[in-house]
Formats: structure tokens, C-alpha cells, sequence
């Protein structure tokens, strides 16, 4: 018979990563021509998103949460009659 405690086995300790990548990994172009064409894109994109979000706010306006909406509109309004 086995004298005294069983030894206990530890657990694998976890690895330990410094960023999280999340989303769709992009491979940037080494060229000039098509370092131009990946920057317009971008600024044409995020305008896009932007001018979306404003549209959907406008039409969402009443909840007051979304930016761009009706509320926004007033405080404009009120800043441009102050000039």
C-alpha cells in the first residue's frame, strides 16, 4: 500500500496575449498608387458609414440616443442664431 498523499498535478498555466485582434486582417499595398487608392477608399467609407448613421439618426431622432438627431438638430439651430 501507497504511503501518504497522492501528489497533485498543477494546471497548465494560460497564455497571456497582449492585443486581441478582431476583425478582417488587411494587407496594406507597397506601391504608391495603391497606397492612394487604399487611403481614398477608406475616407470614402468611413463617410459613407457616417452619413448612414446621420440617416438613421434623423429617423430614430425621437429616442434622443443616437447622434444626429432631433435634439442635435435644435442644439445647432441654437448655436448658428448665437453667431
Amino acid at each position: 500500500m501507497a504511503q501518504g498523499q497522492l501528489k497533485k498535478t498543477k494546471a497548465p498555466a494560460t497564455k497571456i496575449t497582449q492585443r486581441k485582434q478582431t476583425g478582417a486582417r488587411v494587407i496594406k499595398p507597397k506601391k504608391q498608387a495603391l497606397l492612394k487608392q487604399h487611403n481614398m477608399k477608406k475616407k470614402l467609407s468611413s463617410g459613407l458609414a457616417a452619413a448612414t448613421e446621420k440617416s438613421l439618426a434623423g429617423k430614430a431622432g425621437h429616442l434622443e440616443m443616437l447622434h444626429g438627431g432631433k435634439k442635435d438638430k435644435k442644439a445647432e439651430k441654437a448655436a448658428l442664431a448665437k453667431k
